[in-house]
């Protein structure tokens, strides 16, 4: 048995069987009675959605039933850095499954969460386990319950492109959220900029960050599964790939043109800050040079010596028009040199 690992969120398995004609949305909540018996003679296709790893002994009793590879197995329970695609060719004793580890990235209010999806493809059976409680694959399964859909009137491969085009195109709304973001970031930077309008940048930056490292190895995923033949995947459903390759380039475009956008805001913030910095720097050098001879004055006036209006009582006035006019006219030369 395999020692349990840190998971909070409860085990929960969803079956869904489904043909042309019918379909049937099961929550399994004794797994020994579901593992026991079969599936239905209409179901052509049967989907088993796991959400939550936290009960080891489930999962293992499902790979046992499904004859799921071990190394494959071991992958679901340890977190996979870049999307792959294994084929598990068929052995003696052993059914081929095409194994596929693929990211989902979620929108939180703290920022992006990137899950791992686990998937095996059967001939007429597909297995996903998704780390995290809280279904990705919802939109999947309204679309399964419309009679005459395309999904419901294909097999279990084009399920697959169902699942994993849900997945790459869930990355166009984050990327939206980013470009708006940038937008009101920018705005910020040219009006009114401060320590939080960096630190937003920052926060567009981490996300486009996470983005790219799911992406970058999907498209890697997405050309495998194209180029070679699994004995899992038909070969008509094969050539509906190629769409969710072309979108997996068009968000790795989005993402490096949002990085690009990111990084010149940050220099623009930078530019502007230093901007503000060297104009507040030049006022008080142009007060600290106005000042300077009036201080001069005044030093020397105040010296411990005898005091002149003691003896002309207009000559304190006469000290206080000399110092406005010695400011007055380093303002005015300042002026008519562009300094101020």
């Amino acid at each position: 048995m395999i020692a349990p690992f840190d998971n909070p969120h409860p085990t929960r398995i969803t079956c869904i069987d489904y043909s042309p004609e019918e379909v049937r949305i099961e929550e399994v909540r004794d797994v020994p009675d579901f593992l026991d018996q079969h599936r239905p003679n209409w179901s052509k296709v049967r989907w088993i959605n796991v959400e939550g790893l936290a009960d080891i002994d489930v999962l293992e009793a499902l790979a046992e039933k499904y004859q799921l590879h071990p190394l494959a197995f071991e992958d679901i329970l340890h977190t996979v850095e870049r999307p792959k695609v294994e084929d598990y060719p068929a052995s003696e004793g052993q059914p081929g499954r095409l194994f596929i580890v693929a990211r989902a990235v979620e929108g939180r209010e703290d920022g992006l969460v990137s899950e791992q999806v686990s998937i095996f493809l059967g001939r007429s059976t597909l297995l996903t386990f998704q780390r995290f409680a809280g279904d990705a694959f919802e939109s999947i399964r309204r679309r399964l319950q419309t009679r005459g859909s395309q999904l419901r009137e294909n097999n279990v491969s084009f399920l697959l492109h169902s699942l994993l085009d849900g997945i790459v195109d869930s990355y166009f709304p984050i990327l939206e959220r980013c470009d708006d973001r940038l937008e009101d970031l920018e705005e910020e930077i040219l009006h009114q900029p401060d320590h939080g309008t960096f630190e937003g940048v920052h926060r567009v930056r981490r996300d486009l960050l996470l983005l790219r490292r799911a992406a970058w190895p999907m498209r890697e995923l997405l050309a495998n599964i194209q180029r070679e033949k699994h004995e899992c995947l038909s070969e008509e459903t094969r050539h509906y790939f190629r769409d969710i390759y072309d979108h997996c380039i068009q968000i790795i475009d989005l993402i490096e043109n949002y990085r690009e956008i990111a990084a010149a805001l940050t220099d623009t913030y930078l530019s502007v800050s230093s901007s503000r910095l060297n104009e507040v720097m030049k006022v008080l050098t142009v007060i600290g040079t106005v000042f300077l001879p009036i201080t001069f004055l005044a030093g020397v006036y105040g010296m411990n010596m005898p005091i002149p209006e003691n003896h002309w009582s207009f000559s304190y006035p006469m000290f206080w028009l000399l110092c406005a006019a010695i400011a007055g006219g380093m303002i005015h030369w300042f002026r008519k040199r562009g300094w101020v």
